[in-house]
């Protein structure tokens, strides 16, 4: 029979203090208006240049929910989840630190921070202290991601 493993790690691989970086990735307007209709969020501060030019922020900006739905994407690219991860099961903490303005390119830092056993569920769970963060270095989001990882030998 075929491995049916995917390539990321069971929940055994993982270590508390696993440092982890993503690719990174370039926001565009694109992303940001199909987030607009997928999500019904037309608020101005994401979708009209002109109001969104008076702003503090001086341009239109990302949605925050945004930029945490391509964390996620961005988590999942790096492949240690891939084929291993079994639920998301929480955020916590999450701070929106700065905007994510068009055209920034943005990278996923994650460093594993708890990791607890759940023989019940097949696995254990990972804490992550997960940060967005731009292309000058500056952290646009952060917090606690937990995930229930697959266990090498599986549910019990």
């Amino acid at each position: 029979m075929a491995d049916r493993r995917g390539r990321g790690l069971y929940f055994e691989e993982f270590q508390v203090g696993d440092d982890m970086i993503s690719p990174g990735r370039t926001v565009t307007e694109t992303d940001i208006v199909q987030f607009s209709g997928l999500t019904g969020d037309w608020t101005q501060l994401h979708s009209d240049a002109v109001w969104a030019a008076e702003t503090p922020f001086g341009q239109r900006i990302a949605h925050g929910a945004l930029g945490l739905s391509m964390a996620t994407g961005l988590l999942a690219r790096m492949g240690v989840i891939e084929g291993t991860a079994l639920a998301f099961r929480g955020i916590d903490e999450w701070k929106f630190s700065k905007p994510i303005f068009i055209g920034d390119t943005i990278h996923v830092a994650a460093r594993v921070v708890e990791t607890k056993a759940v023989p019940r569920l097949g696995g254990g769970q990972v804490i992550l202290a997960v940060s967005v963060v731009n292309q000058k270095g500056d952290v646009c989001q952060r917090g606690l991601w937990n995930v229930l990882i697959q266990a090498e030998e599986g549910p019990g």
